[in-house]
């Protein structure tokens, strides 16, 4: 059996002419902090979305552990534990705070979820704003509720889209801190970030992607000394 949580073997996908997804081959595994860059519209969040069931791949197979997900619906995908975030952060408006995070459970509504909700409130620093309309928080606190959502799936695998995004100072610092704990609570985590020191600082490895393809992995030291991703991602400035 593979240790990976997640296996991406050959998977491919064409939106008309359009190549989005060519030939993808990629794991990470538990514990492990994986770095997804490269430029906009390079296929990283397209490939967050065929892991976790927005699009089917038009061939090759996506693996939780040895589970084939094949077309597996995204409900299914979360209630066998692969959660995820947004570039946007997608929060209900018209629910509280605290009802916004009460989304996240697996099986929800579930029972008993209050008090976890609290707990992982407290844990960002936003127990106090529980009863607030999002739309009445900074953006940077509106991220870190849908972090909160997120988390409360409670799975073995987090995709975490541009989670750095317009935040700084504290917000940037606890977002930093929860990556890091998921990571050592055993959680695969995968992140696509333009933040190259937020990557520096967590990802135990990195995978660079560019028009739909894997161009480069490894190190995150070996991929930002690499040439090639200095020509396409920085325009040859390292």
């Amino acid at each position: 059996m593979s240790a990976a949580a997640i296996r991406v073997v050959g998977v491919k996908k064409h939106f008309g002419g359009i190549v989005v997804a060519e030939d993808i081959n990629l794991e990470f595994a538990p514990g492990e902090i994986l770095g997804l860059i490269g430029p906009n519209g390079a296929g990283k969040t397209t490939l967050f979305n065929l892991i976790s069931g927005i699009h089917a791949p038009d061939g090759g197979e996506i693996y939780l552990r040895d589970k084939p997900l094949g077309r597996m619906p995204v409900y299914k995908r979360a209630r066998l534990g692969i959660a995820r975030t947004w570039q946007h952060v997608r929060l209900f408006p018209t629910l509280s705070v605290l009802d916004n995070v009460l989304m996240g459970p697996r099986e929800y509504p579930g029972t008993g979820q209050e008090a976890r909700a609290m707990q992982t409130l407290e844990r960002i620093g936003l127990a106090a704003a529980r009863d607030k309309m999002p739309g009445a928080l900074p953006f940077g606190q509106q991220k870190l509720v849908a972090l909160a959502r997120t988390l409360m799936n409670d799975g073995e695998v987090l995709l975490l889209d541009e989670p750095m995004a317009g935040v700084e100072g504290q917000v940037y610092e606890t977002i930093k801190q929860v990556v890091r704990d998921e990571a050592a609570a055993g959680r695969a985590v995968c992140v696509v970030e333009h933040n190259v020191s937020f990557i520096r600082d967590l990802c135990t490895r990195a995978v660079f992607m560019f028009n739909g393809r894997i161009e480069q992995s490894g190190t995150v030291e070996e991929l930002l000394a690499s040439e090639k991703l200095a020509e396409l991602y920085f325009g040859g400035m390292k």
